[in-house]
């Protein structure tokens, strides 16, 4: 089994996982920082069930797998559908619905500021069985700053899960960048991450192209193992995923969690 460290950047840096313009990486974690937010009002929180009121699993480190996931094991029809968790929580309810009514299941990470504003969709990601991670407190260029203050983005939104879920989720992904820096790797597993998750598929969707074009983006790239990122906030995302799922049947795949993915 081969696994994908940072020192192989082809699957981060191919057409398919990212624009390069003016001599950056431009990724889903856009310059721009939060996702579109709808005027439409949020729901109640949903009601708690008996597997929300344990606590969630404290992270487990996979001995096989690097410090810095970009893919799993390319020998099983499995692949990972991983959400930037920010924007309009009915658009982020809509996408939990529908996948789990395909039976298939997400990987979400999530801002502090956003847990901070709609609490309840904590749970609502975990009831569903899907996983929850931490993507920084305020979303911005988390391998730019200072030594104390990554530090605060990576423990300040891992504290709000854990208040929330009794646990600081399995997986960090940084933000504004599709990998982390060197300090950015070891702030994460000191604040118990051992394993920092990026990419070897973008699927475009903060760019605003069209359900079918996120569809195209996504299936154009995707292989058995394939961790592919996406984002919660974007009404494209929630038409394409149905056409994505199917096609993902279609070829004798399925979405599972990160942590089913690379177990």
């Amino acid at each position: 089994m081969v696994w994908v460290t940072t020192t192989d950047r082809r699957g981060v840096l191919r057409a398919g996982a990212g624009l390069v313009a003016g001599g950056a990486l431009i990724t889903g974690c856009s310059s721009t920082g939060a996702a579109p937010h709808s005027a439409a009002s949020d729901a109640a929180p949903d009601a708690a069930s008996p597997a929300s009121r344990a606590a969630a699993p404290a992270p487990r480190a996979f001995s096989r797998q690097p410090a810095q996931i970009v893919h799993g094991p390319r020998d099983k029809p499995r692949v990972a559908l991983t959400f930037h968790g920010q924007g309009d929580p009915a658009l982020a309810r809509a996408l939990l619905t529908a996948a789990e009514k395909h039976g298939a299941r997400l990987t979400v990470l999530a801002v502090g500021t956003w847990l901070d504003e709609h609490p309840e969709m904590a749970r609502r990601i975990l009831d569903g069985g899907h996983d929850l991670g931490n993507h920084t407190q305020r979303h911005l260029a988390v391998n730019a700053l200072s030594e104390t203050d990554a530090r605060a983005e990576i423990t300040g939104c891992a504290d709000r899960l854990r208040r929330l879920t009794g646990s600081i989720g399995t997986w960090f992904r940084p933000s504004r960048a599709p990998t982390a820096s060197p300090l950015v790797q070891r702030l994460a597993r000191a604040a118990g991450y051992p394993h920092v998750l990026s990419y070897d598929v973008d699927s475009l969707d903060y760019t605003r192209p069209g359900a079918a074009a996120v569809t195209r983006n996504v299936m154009a790239e995707v292989r058995d193992g394939s961790v592919v990122s996406l984002h919660f906030g974007y009404a494209d995302t929630v038409a394409a995923l149905p056409d994505v799922l199917d096609e993902l049947d279609r070829r004798g795949m399925h979405a599972v969690t990160t942590t089913e993915l690379l177990s």
